[in-house]
C-alpha cells in the first residue's frame, strides 16, 4: 500500500512525498503543472509509488502562494499562477528538492526528475544544471527555446508530446523531435492527435485516456531502464 507525508525543505517549502509499498526504492521529483500539487499531482505521485518509486512533489509555488492547489480545470487561475513564477527560482527550488529526496531514508538507488508541463520543462532545465540520474518531461512548453541545454545534459531523457498540442506550436515540438532523434540518451514521443496534458484525467477538458495509458506505459519502460526498480 502506498503512504503518503508531507516533507519540509526548507522552512515554508512543503513536498508531498509518496512512499510505495515495499517501504523503499529509487527516487523521483515529480514537477507540478501550473495548477500546483493538487489532486492530479498527488494521483500522479501515487502511480509511480505504485510502481516502485520514493516520489516527492515540492510546492513550487511557496514562494508566490504557499500551498497553492487549483482544480485541473482553472486554466485561467493556473495561468495567472505560473506568470507569478520566476522560472530560474523554480528550478533552483527543484534542484534542492532533488538534493532533500536523496537523503530521504527511504531512498535507495539512483534518482530522478519527472515533470508535467510547467514541470516538463522544469525538469528539462533541472537535468542541464543539476546531475539528476534520469528526466522525464511530458509537453513541456519551454523546451523547444532552451534547446541549448542539451549540451549540458549527461543523463537519459524522455519526452511526451501531443501531435495536436494547442498551447505549443507543431513547429517548435518538430524542433525537439529533430534534436532528439540525433542523440542516443533522449528519447521523444509525438503523441498522434493528442493535444496538451493529455495525462490529467482529472481534467475534462484536456484528458485522452488513449495517448496516456500509451505515453505511461513507455515511461514505465524507460524507467525500468534508467531506475531500475530493484
Amino acid at each position: 500500500m502506498v503512504t503518503a507525508r508531507t516533507e519540509h525543505i526548507e522552512p515554508g517549502f512543503a513536498a508531498h512525498v509518496a512512499i510505495p509499498a515495499a517501504g523503499s526504492g529509487p527516487g523521483l521529483v515529480l514537477l507540478q503543472e501550473i495548477f500546483g500539487v493538487n489532486e492530479y499531482i498527488k494521483d500522479a505521485a501515487r502511480r509511480l509509488a505504485e510502481a516502485g518509486y520514493v516520489v516527492l512533489a515540492p510546492d513550487l509555488y511557496w514562494r508566490v502562494q504557499p500551498g497553492l492547489a487549483l482544480s485541473s480545470g482553472d486554466l485561467r487561475g493556473g495561468m495567472a499562477a505560473s506568470q507569478r513564477l520566476d522560472g530560474d527560482l523554480a528550478v533552483r527550488d527543484a534542484t534542492s528538492a532533488l538534493a532533500v529526496l536523496r537523503g530521504l531514508p527511504e531512498v535507495a538507488g539512483p534518482a530522478g526528475v519527472f515533470g508535467f508541463c510547467l514541470g516538463g520543462t522544469i525538469a528539462w532545465k533541472v537535468a542541464a544544471q543539476a546531475d539528476p540520474d534520469a528526466a522525464v518531461c511530458y509537453y513541456g512548453s519551454g523546451i523547444a527555446g532552451a534547446l541549448d541545454a542539451v549540451s549540458d545534459i549527461a543523463c537519459p531523457v524522455l519526452l511526451h508530446f501531443g501531435g495536436a498540442d494547442e498551447f505549443i506550436g507543431r513547429e517548435g515540438i518538430d524542433a525537439v523531435a529533430a534534436m532528439a532523434a540525433g542523440r542516443d540518451t533522449i528519447e521523444c514521443h509525438v503523441h498522434k492527435g493528442a493535444g496538451h496534458a493529455f495525462d490529467n484525467s482529472f481534467s475534462p477538458r484536456f484528458s485522452q485516456p488513449e495517448p496516456a495509458a500509451r505515453a505511461w506505459e513507455l515511461t514505465g519502460a524507460f524507467l525500468a531502464r534508467s531506475l531500475p526498480v530493484a
